[in-house]
């Protein structure tokens, strides 16, 4: 697929308005996790907000089997989960699943979600992108994914959570690549999953007339990979419920608190509303 470059793909003189779509909830679902942190640690490299050895949770390392050949995945539960735990698959950004998205899945499992991130890369022999910067040295990867060997293993990875969770209702979320992967689900895998989320996923060549689930986005008005005008006008077709916001201040990347394109505040909102509309949507 064609790739943005999460490093250079912010401007300092764009500024857009923030708006919300029909269903935003930006004050509900806040869930405490992890230490208090200070905002000098984030941005760069720290220790987990959720470590893996937090009581609440537990962390499996995953393999999903597929004609293509197993991939490795890497899974997150409440302690407490039942058959009806609501499930979130998580794709993965140009960096695969390093450790800001797996810090995700431990969130996600705090606040009360069985979720899992398969590695896309895993038949690729990709390295590790635990602490990289460097976009170019996923770029080839990224650029051999194959839609429909991406749309069966994120099914997959459903399916796995579904058999420890046999009643629950499944969504799918992502960043930036992983956000538009996420995004083409809603085509893809519409009988699987009830709701998808993104975080600045490009909705370019999807037909907001043909999805039939409901829609979360999250979008940074200084991201110039991703015009604010498509994402208006990708609001404005869908006929289903949605929320869609785009942060003024954020650029693109800007809830990955890893790396120093990350935005304190609309990383925090989004995480809210994320939270919120998971509640609605999976738990209903």
């Amino acid at each position: 697929m064609n790739e943005i470059d999460p490093t250079n793909s912010t401007s300092p003189n764009v500024r857009r308005s923030t708006f919300l779509g029909a269903t935003a909830a930006a004050a509900a679902g806040t869930a405490t996790i992890g230490p208090a942190f200070a905002q000098s640690m984030l941005g760069k490299p720290h220790p987990p907000l959720v470590p893996e050895d937090d009581p609440g949770i537990s962390v499996e390392h995953v393999r999903l089997e597929s004609p293509a050949g197993a991939i490795p995945a890497y899974a997150a539960l409440p302690r407490n989960a039942t058959a009806t735990t609501p499930a979130i698959v998580v794709t993965m950004h140009i960096w695969g699943v390093d450790t800001s998205i797996r810090d995700f899945i431990r969130r996600l499992a705090k606040a009360g979600y069985s979720a899992i991130g398969p590695d896309l890369y895993g038949r690729m022999g990709a390295p590790s992108g635990d602490g990289v910067t460097d976009f170019s040295v996923f770029r080839p990867f990224a650029q051999k994914l194959d839609r429909p060997q991406v749309a069966s293993d994120l099914r997959a990875s459903a399916q796995w959570l579904k058999t420890r969770q046999a009643r629950a209702r499944a969504a799918v979320t992502g960043f930036c690549m992983g956000g538009t992967l996420a995004l083409r689900q809603m085509i893809d895998n519409p009988d699987i999953f009830a709701a998808a989320g993104a975080w600045y996923g490009n909705p370019a060549g999807i037909d907001p007339a043909a999805v039939t689930m409901p829609v979360l986005g999250s979008y940074g008005g200084r991201d110039t990979s991703i015009p604010a005008d498509s994402v208006h006008a990708f609001q404005k077709g869908l006929h289903v419920p949605n929320d869609i916001a785009i942060y003024d201040d954020a650029g693109h990347a800007f809830f990955d608190d890893q790396r120093s394109s990350y935005v304190a505040d609309a990383a925090e909102d989004s995480w809210r509303r994320a939270l919120a509309f998971f509640t609605k949507y999976l738990t209903a």
